[in-house]
């Protein structure tokens, strides 16, 4: 018999409970929404669309983000610095709408230390989930208005023509909107890192 079986292939994914966003009577473990009542840090909302290598717009995609806090500290115990007074985590999970867009409500994260103790600029690391991907991807998001990108050994790696790939720019207005659309193939895909 030929074809794609059940295990050869990710998704659609069945949402209750991985995106359930207050669609269903359960405790919303995972949102969007990352923003508690006791966090410090500037408000920001990150959002785009993810498109296929066709550039079609993904309406059944799954993507996780985890951050550190404004300070550049995890809520993890691995972050063995001082963790802040606070019931922030820094983990939110958001399924893509039916024309593939998708959106965070976060703080803007702090520098975090690198593996060699130099500072990397701040960012956010995120998994992407997909049907037809075998294995979900993982990159990072960057700020447009951070001098401290230059600097960033991870970003120094990417080659300079597809960092923009990465880089998320702050939209004109009053609200602090990052905007960076997540291409999974084709001309402009975003760069995935290989851990």
């Amino acid at each position: 018999m030929e074809g794609i079986t059940p295990s050869q292939t990710v998704g659609p994914f069945f949402k209750y409970g991985l995106t359930p966003n207050g669609q269903y009577d359960w405790n919303d473990a995972f949102t969007n929404n990352l923003v508690t009542p006791d966090v410090s840090g500037d408000r920001i909302r990150l959002q785009g669309t993810v498109y296929d290598g066709d550039g079609m717009p993904v309406p059944d995609c799954m993507l996780e983000v985890w951050q550190a806090d404004a300070q550049g500290r995890f809520a993890d115990p691995q972050d063995k610095r001082a963790l802040p007074n606070a019931t922030f985590k820094g983990f939110g999970r958001c399924g893509t709408d039916a024309n593939g867009a998708y959106f965070f409500d976060t703080i803007k994260p702090g520098p975090v230390p690198g593996p060699d103790g130099t500072a990397q600029a701040p960012h956010i690391l995120v998994a992407v989930f997909a049907r037809g991907m075998l294995l979900h991807l993982y990159t990072r998001i960057y700020f447009g208005d951070e001098t401290a990108n230059s600097s960033d050994a991870v970003l120094a790696l990417v080659p300079a023509d597809r960092r923009a790939t990465l880089i998320a720019q702050r939209q004109a207005g009053e609200a602090a909107i990052y905007s960076l659309d997540v291409r999974l193939q084709g001309e402009s895909e975003t760069v995935f890192f290989d851990i």
